[in-house]
C-alpha cells in the first residue's frame, strides 16, 4: 500500500471513530484528493449516496447520484470499484492509487 493510501486510511479510520472531521483532517484529505474531494463532498452533502446492505452476508455497496445535471446513478463497491467517470479516468487510466468516489 502507498504512503498516500496509508495516510488516507489513517485520517479515515480517525474520522469515523471520533464521528468528526477536523480542519487539518479536512485539509489533508483535500492535499491527497484534491476535485475529487470536492465532489464527494458536494454529493454528500446533497444526500446523494445511499448505502446498500446485503443480508444476510452483511456487504456493502454504495449508490451515489452524480453532481452532474444529469443525476446519473453509479454503484460503488467500497474500495474496490466505482462505475463513475471519475474512477474509469483517475484510477483506470492514470494509474492513480487513490479516488474518492
Amino acid at each position: 500500500m502507498s504512503t498516500s493510501a496509508l495516510v488516507a486510511e489513517k485520517v479515515w479510520n480517525d474520522i469515523e471513530s471520533t464521528h468528526s472531521v477536523s480542519d487539518e483532517q479536512l485539509s489533508t484529505l483535500h492535499f491527497l484528493f484534491g476535485k475529487n474531494l470536492e465532489r464527494a463532498m458536494t454529493i454528500v452533502d446533497q444526500r446523494g449516496v445511499k448505502r446498500i446492505l446485503g443480508h444476510p452476508s452483511g456487504r456493502s455497496i454504495f449508490q451515489v447520484v452524480s453532481e452532474s445535471k444529469r443525476k446519473e446513478e453509479y454503484l460503488c463497491f467500497p474500495q474496490h470499484y466505482c462505475a463513475c467517470y471519475s474512477f474509469f479516468y483517475d484510477i483506470v487510466n492514470r494509474g492513480e492509487q487513490l479516488c474518492v468516489l
